[in-house]
């Protein structure tokens, strides 16, 4: 089973260059609606294990990404391909909507 991989300002540029899409979900401790998010997410990342990257960035913890994206509200959930987004979900979703979201990029 698949789980979110940590992501952190200093690994981040490694993660995204994998050529597979990447699902950052942007989250904190003290954010009630990343809390509702964050057992989807790992979900996903069993689910897409192989096909894609799924993982989360504490923004409290790596200001540099956050700033990078101009990330204001979380959760915010961004899909990369090649370092670059190609789709944003800012609030929580059912897991539906971000598998949608994930597939039209593999």
């Amino acid at each position: 089973m698949g789980k979110a991989i940590e992501i952190t300002d200093a690994n981040f540029e490694e993660i995204t260059k994998t050529g597979l899409p990447v699902l950052v979900d942007f989250w904190a401790e003290w954010c009630g609606p990343c809390k509702m998010i964050g057992p989807v997410v790992e979900e996903l990342a069993g689910e897409y294990e192989g096909k894609a990257v799924i993982g989360k960035i504490d923004v409290d913890a790596n200001p540099g990404v956050s700033a990078k994206f101009g990330i204001r509200s979380i959760p915010t959930l961004l899909v990369l391909k090649n370092g670059q987004i190609v789709e944003k979900q800012v609030g929580a979703v059912p897991k539906s909507v971000l598998a949608q979201k994930i597939d039209a990029h593999l």
